[in-house]
């Protein structure tokens, strides 16, 4: 695996570690049928596969802010709650740092 692959890649780790910490469900709209397999910052924008990047969602929820008119307001939302989490959370270490892509795609 391609080494910038594997860092924006969500490991069964990561995966277990954010499925327990979302208690199982959408921390949008509290669905069971959900997935721990979102990223905060996109990976076509560098986004880390790491917990503090990952959240867990349903379909509906995951493809409303992957290509919804509503991205930025949820996008609040799933801050917030990152932020709840992690003490300290820092956007600007969601990226993979090699070509700066925080830079390139902050909106």
């Amino acid at each position: 695996m391609h080494k910038i692959t594997k860092a924006l890649d969500i490991s069964p780790k990561v995966k277990k570690v954010v499925w327990e910490r979302d208690g199982h469900c959408c921390i949008l709209c509290g669905s069971p049928y959900a997935m721990p397999n979102a990223h905060y910052i996109p990976r076509s924008h560098g986004g880390l596969g790491i917990e503090e990047n990952i959240f867990t969602a349903c379909p509906k929820c995951h493809d409303d802010y992957d290509k919804g008119i509503r991205r930025k307001e949820i996008a609040v939302k799933i801050e917030a709650y990152l932020r709840s989490k992690y003490p300290g959370w820092d956007k600007s270490k969601l990226y993979y740092q090699k070509y700066n892509w925080e830079k390139r795609y902050e909106s």
